[in-house]
């Protein structure tokens, strides 16, 4: 894969910028002003344990949850503390910010192609055949063309994970949020790693992956990765 899968766009200024988020559950601190900043052409691997908040701050940046304090701004596009503005406004937010999500939330009814092309049809009125043309590029650039009639059932957790890629790559976000952390050693320049809703140490991979200094990094790295069942 080339290393502009989960790279920003070009431009100036951070791309993402996630300043003092706080977010509580009842009287537990989910989110417990947490400070990240990405930027432009930057590949940041946002990492934790279960529980840490990550694939929180990410459900907050792309608009699918709420929060109580802080700001998120994403190329320009803000959000604030208060309830999820309504999908009418969000639509500057889904120009700038894609989604992967660990669980890859394909469409089961759909192949991995008409998953990858139906975004840019639908929601970026695309032309089906560019859209599809367009479709047929990513799965081949993820090597998962041959897997493009294929159904999400019948697709492998790392080839779905890949399609699921594919998809949110076909409508050319310049911020690219994957919650999943397979490419992070092998793609990212800072790693950022979170424990009880705060950033408990980033750095390059080199230092926090193989030097980790916190105890929540040094669990997170002995934790063996979900085995894959063969379809």
């Amino acid at each position: 894969m080339e290393r502009r899968l989960v790279s920003a766009s070009a431009g100036t200024g951070p791309l993402l910028r996630v300043s003092s988020l706080v977010l509580a559950r009842g009287d537990r601190r989910v989110l417990d002003g947490v400070d990240i900043l990405v930027g432009r052409g930057e590949i940041c691997a946002l990492m934790g344990l279960s529980g840490s908040g990550k694939t929180t701050v990410l459900r907050c940046a792309v608009g699918l949850e709420s929060f109580d304090g802080g700001r998120i701004e994403v190329d320009g596009f803000s959000l604030v503390p208060g309830p999820v503005p309504p999908q009418s406004r969000l639509k500057p937010l889904r120009l700038r910010a894609g989604m992967v999500f660990q669980q890859h939330a394909l469409f089961g009814h759909l192949n991995a192609l008409d998953n990858t092309a139906l975004a840019p049809i639908y929601a970026h009125s695309r032309a089906p055949a560019e859209a599809r043309e367009r479709g047929r590029q990513l799965l081949d650039a993820l090597g998962v063309g041959a897997r493009a009639s294929a159904y999400p059932r019948e697709l492998s957790g790392g080839e779905a994970q890949r399609v699921a890629i594919a998809r949110a790559l076909a409508v050319d976000p310049p911020l690219l949020l994957m919650d999943d952390v397979d490419f992070a050693s092998a793609f990212a320049d800072r790693v950022v790693v979170l424990a009880a809703g705060r950033v408990a140490e980033q750095g390059s991979p080199a230092d926090v992956l193989v030097h980790p200094r916190h105890p929540a990094t040094q669990e997170l790295l002995q934790t063996p990765p979900p085995r894959e069942v063969p379809r």
